[in-house]
């Protein structure tokens, strides 16, 4: 549901302090609705903090909150009856079936017991657990205790589901499972989760927040990030030295730099470029201006969130 603000979550200056030490500072958050939202820092950035705050599991020193245009202080109770959590340890009674587990959970929301079976057989059917659901949750895998954990997040088909590393502790198949089902959620919720996992951010999420220090150092969509972090470089790769072509390209008043590395008889360029529509137009007809240039390929890098990321938190971890 696309609700009145845009947002599913917006904050304004909200800040916990714990005595003299500030584990959040002034936070100005806005998540769309409808999007999936990577929450990324490094340890320490005030992640957690963040998300009691929005669960209502503890209160702000100062500023305030909204959560589907609701007070997330005075209006905790109605937030949370709309809002599904995943804990980063998710644990579970070790002698109930995922049914009797997940039929639990459903009964805080739904009074009709038929209504209460289908919606436990939609989350099971979600998680790919149907075949499982009538074993003891003490046999469960780490992948199929997480999977779990997601369908009773999303029982009771919340608008804003609240991951928190849902896959850090899995092996690559378990982790593409996940992500396999965030985005089937994304269809009818707004996903915000936090993981240490950039690649995973950088498949699935159409938005990035970047905690530091407890501050807010970075949020948008996606692309936005990668594209305004860094000016554009393209990789070439030649045969021998060709210095004249590196001459002509150095020129260039929208060359920024020129990383070189040669191996072999194989020499690879990096440009990075101020201009990047000069660069499309002009840098490959640059380097064959002489007839004996012999290019083994030329491709545009891709910049990685992880470069952002360190590049935003310098290197912390």
């Amino acid at each position: 549901m696309i609700h009145q603000s845009g947002w599913a979550i917006e904050t304004k200056n909200l800040t916990k302090s714990y005595g003299d030490i500030h584990a959040l500072s002034g936070l100005n958050l806005a998540v769309p609705s409808g999007s999936i939202v990577g929450f990324l820092g490094p340890n320490g950035a005030g992640k957690s903090t963040t998300i009691k705050l929005l669960l209502g599991l503890i209160r702000p020193t100062s500023g305030s909150g909204r959560i589907f245009d609701l007070d997330m202080v005075r209006q905790s109770t109605d937030i949370r009856r709309r809002v599904g959590y995943l804990a980063q340890h998710p644990s579970f009674y070790p002698n109930l079936t995922a049914r009797e587990t997940l039929r639990f959970v459903a009964r805080f929301f739904y009074r009709d017991a038929n209504h209460i079976e289908r919606q436990v057989e939609k989350a099971l059917e979600l998680v790919d657990l149907a075949d499982k659901a009538d074993r003891m949750v003490k046999g469960f895998s780490g992948g199929e205790l997480q999977r779990l954990g997601i369908a009773q997040a999303q029982v009771n088909q919340p608008e804003l589901l609240i991951l928190d590393e849902p896959a850090a502790a899995l092996d690559p198949m378990g982790r593409e499972q996940v992500l396999i089902i965030m985005q089937q959620l994304r269809k009818r919720s707004t996903v915000f989760f936090s993981t240490h996992i950039l690649d995973d951010v950088q498949r699935v999420s159409d938005h990035v927040v970047i905690l530091n220090r407890g501050q807010l150092v970075a949020q948008g969509p996606i692309g936005d990030l990668l594209n305004a972090s860094s000016d554009p470089v393209y990789r070439i790769v030649l045969h021998g030295q060709n210095g004249s072509a590196y001459e002509r390209v150095a020129a260039q008043p929208w060359v920024s730099d020129i990383a070189i590395q040669s191996e072999n008889s194989a020499t690879t360029w990096r440009v990075q470029v101020t201009d990047e529509v000069r660069a499309r137009h002009e840098l490959l007809r640059l380097i064959l201006a002489d007839p004996s240039t012999d290019i083994l390929s030329f491709d545009r890098l891709a910049y990685e969130l992880e470069d952002v990321f360190m590049q935003l938190i310098g290197g912390e971890s």
